[in-house]
């Protein structure tokens, strides 16, 4: 097995944020949404391509999933719950596990961490490059890629494969780089699997 692995997680690409009615339902705009989804689509092929795994992260937001204070916040804005499990909108959009690729749910939380077994799945491979697109920026993938860093795993996000809801997408991205030190990159970049530490010599093989 190579060391120093890189994956890509897909967050949270699912109908209850991701579909034109989420987007109405958000306040955004639907066309914005749907190209965050084809283009992190594209991404994953453009991974499956390169032999880098992909995993999937899914949110399901039942209540009784939720803690004390998510369900209190809810009641008090009027807040339905999203992604109910087995519902059409808990289902991914425009992306789909291929054979073999895990999935991780997450249970009315935002942190791809507390999914069960997510990290256990990245030590046991050996990852130490995260490579994160999906919704939201300011939210999930923000809340993701700051227990990675924390917990030692170099982050990038790519940002034409992801948007914001409450917080400007450019402020919330410029945010991850410069106290995470995540890396901004594009879909097509070069170097986008590459381990940020190391020089190319010493970048793993793939797969």
């Amino acid at each position: 097995m190579s060391a120093a692995r890189t994956v890509l997680a897909v967050v949270d690409l699912q109908r209850d944020f991701c579909a034109p009615e989420a987007a109405v339902r958000h306040g955004l705009d639907p066309q914005l949404l749907e190209g965050v989804a084809v283009r992190t689509a594209d991404a994953v092929q453009r991974a499956r391509s390169a032999g880098v795994e992909v995993v999937f992260v899914r949110f399901v937001g039942d209540e009784d999933r939720q803690g004390a204070s998510w369900r209190h916040r809810d009641r008090a804005r009027g807040k339905p719950p999203k992604c109910l499990e087995g519902s059409p909108g808990a289902a991914f959009h425009r992306v789909a596990p291929g054979p073999g690729e895990r999935v991780f749910t997450k249970y009315a939380c935002f942190d791809a961490f507390l999914s069960e077994g997510f990290e256990d799945h990245l030590r046991a491979r050996a990852t130490a490059h995260l490579v994160l697109a999906g919704v939201y920026a300011d939210v999930c993938v923000d809340s993701t890629a700051r227990t990675a860093f924390q917990k030692g795993f170099h982050v990038t996000v790519v940002p034409d494969c992801t948007t914001s809801l409450h917080l400007p997408a450019p402020g919330i991205l410029g945010f991850m780089e410069r106290v995470y030190g995540a890396r901004l990159l594009p879909r097509s970049a070069p170097g986008l699997w590459s381990h940020p530490a190391l020089t190319p010599e010493q970048q793993p093989c793939p797969g």
